[in-house]
């Protein structure tokens, strides 16, 4: 069946910014977006390393990775491969194979609607992967999918090109657009926590987190 693409490739903001966010807590990330945006149900598999990049979009029929491997021969530097496989957890959508793939790719990680498998060769790396479930079982390569174009990832809408952040807390991401404005947000958030510890660990603190 057919693999539709949008696009080969998704813009990329400048590189400050995205090693800016690589040290922004994904909770302080979505304090700062209403805490509305960031994929629900989705747990890192990866040994740890923080994922930090630009949404490179897969949807593919549930169970089906076809997509997924027209899309490894794409991806680059700095693309996340974000995968809407509709959440379904009864069919491996990608394993160690795969990963290693991505990883010779020079892509920055996985974020998966679905569940994967060979979870042993992703617990000890460092390459991120994020994703719903794991099962033995493998996928359908029949088709059909799409790739670059928005995906809906644990009930979170994702746009080629968005950023995404991973990482022990889960997943959050955000238009290109703004993300200047929302780092700048962030490591004052960060600051002002800092100083809420600084103060209960003083013995001075008196409630102002709780009017934050």
């Amino acid at each position: 069946m057919t693999i539709t693409i949008a696009a080969n490739s998704v813009p990329k903001p400048p590189a400050g910014i995205i090693e800016g966010f690589r040290g922004a807590p994904t909770s302080v990330i979505s304090d700062n977006l209403a805490r509305l945006p960031g994929a629900v149900g989705l747990k890192p598999y990866h040994r740890g390393a923080k994922l930090v990049g630009t949404a490179f979009t897969v949807r593919t029929r549930p169970g089906d990775n076809l997509a997924i491997h027209r899309a490894l021969e794409l991806v680059g530097p700095g693309d996340v491969i974000v995968v809407d496989g509709g959440g379904d957890e009864t069919r491996a959508l990608v394993g160690e194979i795969m990963k290693n793939i991505a990883q010779w790719r020079k892509a920055e990680g996985y974020v998966i609607d679905g569940a994967i498998r060979d979870v042993a060769a992703f617990a000890g790396d460092d390459f991120p992967c994020y994703a719903r479930a794991v099962i033995h079982r493998g996928p359908y390569k029949n088709g059909p999918g799409e790739i670059n174009v928005p995906v809906t990832i644990g009930g979170s809408v994702i746009s080629p090109g968005d950023i995404v952040v991973g990482d022990e807390d889960g997943v959050v991401s955000f238009p290109a657009a703004g993300a200047a404005a929302l780092l700048e947000a962030v490591r004052a958030q960060v600051a002002r926590e800092e100083e809420t510890m600084k103060a209960i660990r003083e013995g001075r603190y008196q409630g102002s987190y709780g009017k934050s």
